[in-house]
């Protein structure tokens, strides 16, 4: 079983209550706390739908901007050694060190859409 789902840009959790004998969640990585609940897994999803809409239509009516689940930016401590190295290695590639960890991180998790025709590092090497 996942314990997530997902809809449109949002990740939705899965966690059961034994307690209250029901399926609920909340979407995650965002600010703003938004739950849902159901007593299958077909309607759990179904609930999460629902309260991603309606948390994107209550936007919409307050004038206030949903929350990304990723801004696209983050920060990452390497140390100095692989820091040095990276830079380095991203020169010899012709490219900044921003560039060169987003296509370590695309050649890793491979089943994200490239944005650009750009090669990979493993090309850039050659």
């Amino acid at each position: 079983m996942s314990t997530t789902q997902k809809y449109r840009d949002y990740i939705g959790s899965v966690e059961v209550s034994v307690e209250d004998n029901v399926l609920h969640g909340k979407i995650l990585h965002i600010r703003d706390m938004v739950t849902y609940e159901a007593d299958s897994p077909k309607e759990l999803q179904a609930a999460f739908e629902e309260a991603v809409d309606e948390y994107l239509a209550d936007c919409i009516e307050l004038g206030k901007a949903p929350n990304k689940p990723f801004s696209g930016t983050f920060n990452v401590r390497v140390g100095e050694a692989l820091h040095r190295e990276s830079v380095i290695k991203a020169a010899e590639c012709g490219i900044n060190l921003n560039e060169f960890v987003a296509r370590a991180l695309r050649d890793k998790v491979g089943n994200i859409e490239r944005q650009e025709a750009r090669p990979p590092l493993a090309q850039l090497r050659r």
